[in-house]
C-alpha cells in the first residue's frame, strides 16, 4: 500500500503522503467554506424574498382593508340615499294629495262664487 518511490526511506514517504492528505483536506475545507458562504448567501436572499413577500402581503391586506372600508362607506351612503329617496317619495305623495284637496276646495269655492255672481 506504500506509494513510496523505490529507494526512498519509509519515513519520507509517510511524510509526503501526510503532506498530500493535508493539502487535499485544506482544499476540501476551502471548497466547503465557499459552498457554505454560497448557501448562507442563498439563505439570506430567500429570507429577504420571504420578508418582501410578507410585507407585500401586508401592504396588499392594508390596501384590501382600505378598499373594503370605502366600499362599506359607499354601501352606507347608498343605504342612506335609498332611505332619503323613500322619504322624499312619501313626502311627494303627501304633497300631491294635499294639492288635490286644495284644488278641489278652490274649485268648490269658485263654483260658489259663480252662483253668487249669477244670482
Amino acid at each position: 500500500m506504500s506509494t513510496a518511490a523505490p529507494g526512498a526511506p519509509p519515513d519520507i514517504d509517510s511524510l509526503g503522503s501526510l503532506e498530500e492528505r493535508i493539502r487535499r483536506i485544506v482544499e476540501l475545507v476551502a471548497t466547503l467554506r465557499a459552498e457554505r458562504e454560497a448557501a448562507l448567501a442563498e439563505r439570506d436572499s430567500a429570507v429577504a424574498e420571504r420578508d418582501a413577500a410578507v410585507e407585500d402581503g401586508r401592504i396588499a391586506e392594508q390596501e384590501r382593508a382600505k378598499v373594503q372600508a370605502k366600499l362599506d362607506a359607499v354601501r352606507g351612503d347608498t343605504h342612506s340615499a335609498a332611505a332619503e329617496a323613500q322619504r322624499l317619495r312619501k313626502e311627494l305623495e303627501e304633497l300631491r294629495g294635499e294639492r288635490k284637496q286644495v284644488r278641489t276646495r278652490i274649485e268648490k269655492l269658485l263654483g260658489q262664487m259663480d252662483q253668487l255672481s249669477g244670482s
